[in-house]
């Protein structure tokens, strides 16, 4: 019997991201301090990551459809806005969380759904006008300071662990088992991963486009809301420009996680990988002292290289 060859495309796929990582901490650890390796810097990356795996996660849907949400920063800022106001109004701050990131978010990624099938545009166009849109709100309602002196419980909570791992951690990791199990055991993930790969074929199917289109912006934006409670948490305040620049990180966590920017191809898990590479980047050259703009030239670079690699490895 003759054996199976070797598929390097499959193979890339299912593990391509893993052998990034890998060769990212590889390098850091060998060329940094001694601390980049200790378990206190590890805990460190990944409470990090956690805000940019949520947004990326999200992203990853945008894209997965062929388009792109550019609203996931301000949809950030808005959301955790609004849980901050929640709170001090006295609504108790585990359900402010829940609601200013859930209920905002969702709303939020919602408006951006049905301008996408109400306009015929681009995602692109759309998103690129609703954060503006999102961002003015955002300093509108905050009178452009920041919204802080909420409960402290809140702030506790998410700065808290459970059996070691930190909440928002958790948090991150609880989102990706469910956004996993919708596109791996549910009709729905099918049908998103149809219409990413072929929009005329997913419609002459009888699949419903503008459905899955404001489905899949209502889980960006629930995801972007999520993102702008752990950030909101974290900072201990609600600040309105929180999240600008977000949308290269949520885009590169994607991108870099395999996702087809063309649409029709990627896994959750690995964009929570491609996450987990932006954070140990930034950490990394945080620890070599390496400024701020320095990294979102690398950031940069590797959008544009991990694009080029999957055109490569498609061919």
């Amino acid at each position: 019997m003759e054996k199976s060859k070797f598929n390097f495309q499959r193979f890339w796929d299912q593990y391509g991201t893993f052998f990034i990582l890998a060769i990212i901490v590889a390098i850091f650890g060998s060329i940094s301090s001694e601390y980049f390796l200790k378990a206190n810097n590890i805990t460190q990356i990944l409470v990090q990551s956690s805000v940019t795996v949520l947004i990326g996660m999200g992203e990853f849907f945008a894209i997965l459809v062929a388009g792109i949400d550019l609203s996931v920063g301000a949809i950030l800022a808005l959301s955790g806005m609004l849980t901050a106001k929640l709170m001090l109004a006295g609504l108790d701050p585990v359900s402010a969380a829940l609601i200013g990131g859930v209920a905002v978010g969702g709303l939020l990624g919602a408006i951006n759904g049905c301008l996408v099938n109400w306009t015929g545009l681009h995602p692109f166009i759309i998103t690129l006008g609703t954060n503006a849109i999102f961002r003015g709100v955002t300093l509108v309602i905050s009178d452009a300071n920041s919204v802080y002196g909420f409960s402290f419980g809140f702030v506790n909570f998410f700065a808290g662990s459970i059996l070691g791992i930190p909440v928002p951690v958790i948090f991150a990791l609880i989102i990706a088992v469910i956004l996993w199990f919708i596109t791996s055991h549910t009709r729905l993930g099918r049908n998103i991963y149809a219409l990413g790969g072929n929009k005329n074929s997913a419609f002459f199917s009888g699949i419903d486009v503008k459905f899955h289109m404001l489905i899949v912006f209502i889980i960006s934006g629930i995801c972007a809301g999520l993102a702008g409670v752990v950030s909101t948490a974290r900072l201990g305040a609600a600040e309105p420009l929180a999240g600008i620049g977000f949308e290269t990180y949520a885009i590169a966590s994607a991108i870099i996680g395999g996702t087809s920017f063309f649409g029709g191809k990627g896994r959750i898990f690995s964009v929570v990988i491609g996450g987990l590479i932006i954070g140990t980047i930034n950490n990394g050259l945080n620890i070599l002292q390496v400024q701020t703009y320095y990294q979102l030239v690398v950031m940069g670079g590797l959008i544009i290289a991990a694009v080029a690699l999957d055109r490569l490895i498609s061919k």
